[in-house]
């Protein structure tokens, strides 16, 4: 997919694939499912895993004057003056990763100017490796793909978070038109909307940049849209780097998933 102008240099898919790559073999020795975690402020779940692909990454992806944000790293300020930042979470998803569930995934994602616009998602276990940015589409194991063509909600098939479903937050959905379908892991739920593997996928409470990022590039460069849970546009790499709620769709239900939402509000 082309636009008026590039907004990612040439090498941006380039330098995401090489960082996939250095990623996948920091990855190498873990088995999931077979890991030790410990709880993180917050009762979030954090293995040894997280943090070397972090350092990993932390290596091999920022240039002088890019901006780093990553889940495992201490948040440096120095970001927000930078017009080109890397937002990363090492693996989201990190309690499907130590359970052994293979809904989980490296996020890597390109903000330029507060925008998404490039990003790579990778999951060994599922055999996923999907790249994108605005300007060249989106990649899945190295054929191009794009988000659904669909525009009717009914029967729309929306990834659901497998612990909101459990606290009772999509009860008010599964009477609806649309079909719910539970997965774990933001950046796995992303990246199959940007795959077109499924229609839709949001979450109404609040989300941290890293969280969807990576995946938010790839729905946008696979033709879809991404706003928050009023309709309303999102901008990254903000002091407080957590959203107030995340939705991301094939471009054809833009409109009617801001109406429907708009309708539980």
């Amino acid at each position: 997919m082309t636009t008026e102008h590039r907004v990612t240099d040439p090498d941006d898919l380039s330098r995401i694939r090489t960082a996939l790559d250095v990623a996948e073999a920091v990855l190498a020795p873990f088995t999931p499912g077979a890991i030790e975690a410990r709880m993180k402020q917050g009762d979030d779940p954090v293995t040894a895993a997280d943090l070397a692909v972090d350092a990993a990454l932390r290596e091999s992806l920022p240039r002088p004057g890019e901006g780093w944000l990553s889940e495992e790293t201490a948040d440096d300020a120095s970001r927000l003056s930078c017009e080109r930042v890397w937002v990363v979470d090492p693996v989201d998803g990190t309690r499907e990763f130590v359970a052994g569930i293979p809904e989980w995934g490296v996020s890597v994602g390109l903000v330029v100017g507060g925008k998404p616009v490039a990003g790579g998602i990778l999951n060994p276990t599922a055999g996923l490796r999907i790249v994108g940015s605005v300007n060249d589409g989106v990649i899945v194991n190295g054929e191009p793909a794009r988000t659904t063509a669909r525009t009717d909600l009914r029967g729309a098939v929306v990834f659901a978070s497998r612990s909101e479903v459990k606290r009772g937050e999509w009860d008010r959905f599964f009477a609806t038109e649309i079909s719910v379908r539970t997965m774990g892991s933001a950046a796995f739920k992303l990246a199959s909307v940007a795959a077109g593997w499924g229609d839709a996928t949001w979450t109404l409470v609040p989300k941290h940049e890293w969280d969807v990022a990576g995946g938010a590039a790839l729905v946008l460069a696979g033709g879809g849209a991404v706003f928050g849970p009023d309709g309303e546009e999102i901008f990254f790499n903000q002091a407080n780097p957590k959203l107030t709620g995340f939705v991301a769709v094939a471009g054809g239900l833009a409109d009617p998933v801001k109406a429907f939402l708009k309708s539980f509000r």
